[in-house]
């Protein structure tokens, strides 16, 4: 016989499977097979179960086998966390700037040109580094640059903001002493000046962020915290710093120590201001000294 012969019958041979029960082996039922019925069967299965996972995987199924929707995925959260990015970036020049204006009024300079902005951000003191950041100016920066040059700092009377929310909270004194110069705006001097004993603590006025800590040439040692609504306290000719930029004080935390340093120094003392919305204030009018 040959083995085409021997396949065929192989194939087409048929098999009776009976079906009984174990107590008494009567029976249930039977079926004729044959190894070509099987293959078939087993062909027909196993199409059908891909055609199935074919259709699950284009539809339930799809965010975990399909690669391309995986991709669109990862492609539009990659674009949304650019997008977050690019609005803190702007936000964080916008911040830098204001602060390096700010800045600028505390030690005497004026607001910022566009040029002297970015040496002022580059140079940002900061107490734990002495390598100063590199940076450049963005457009954003700029932008925020032309609005303080157009709005020059201009003199707030106390009476005008008594209806502000820190109108009537209680602020600590800073330092208890005798008042040897008053606020005077209209010749440059926009706090008082406080005379205290050597070595005496300085404490902030109200909870608050360390915005600067630094020495400038005029001023010595110089603090400044940014308060709730927009209210900046200044603490200058400081023997000692305490603070460092970012860090969180409460009110009636010691901040530094009275000195008397800086060259617009004239002995011992502290010289304090309060800051609304870019206007000077009379510290006067809010806090008891003595």
């Amino acid at each position: 016989m040959s083995l085409r012969a021997k396949i065929r019958n192989w194939l087409t041979e048929k098999y009776l499977i009976v079906i009984r029960k174990k107590q008494d082996f009567s029976v249930l039922g039977s079926f004729n097979v044959s190894f070509s019925r099987i293959i078939i069967m087993g062909v027909l299965s196993l199409s059908v179960i891909f055609f199935i996972s074919l259709v699950l995987t284009r539809t339930i199924l799809r965010q975990w086998f399909d690669p391309v929707y995986m991709e669109t995925e990862n492609t539009a959260k990659i674009l949304m966390l650019s997008d977050i990015v690019d609005s803190l970036s702007v936000a964080v020049s916008q911040k830098d700037a204001y602060l390096a204006n700010i800045q600028g009024i505390i030690s005497g300079n004026g607001v910022l040109g566009k040029e002297s902005l970015a040496d002022s951000i580059a140079n940002k003191p900061d107490s734990g580094s002495s390598k100063p950041a590199a940076f450049k100016p963005s457009e954003a920066t700029l932008s925020i640059l032309d609005e303080f040059n157009s709005a020059p700092v201009e003199y707030s009377n106390p009476m005008d903001i008594s209806g502000s929310s820190f109108a009537e909270a209680f602020f600590f004194s800073p330092i208890k002493g005798v008042l040897t110069a008053v606020f005077a705006p209209q010749e440059d001097h926009f706090g008082v000046d406080i005379v205290a004993k050597e070595n005496e603590p300085v404490k902030a006025i109200a909870d608050g962020t360390v915005i600067l800590a630094s020495w400038t040439l005029d001023t010595g040692y110089i603090l400044s915290i940014q308060h709730s609504n927009e209210l900046i306290s200044i603490y200058k000719h400081n023997s000692v710093i305490l603070k460092k930029v970012g860090e969180i004080v409460r009110a009636g935390e010691i901040i530094s120590i009275i000195g008397n340093t800086g060259e617009l120094t004239t002995g011992q003392h502290l010289h304090f201001e309060l800051w609304y919305k870019g206007s000077p204030l009379n510290p006067q009018e809010f806090i008891t000294f003595d």
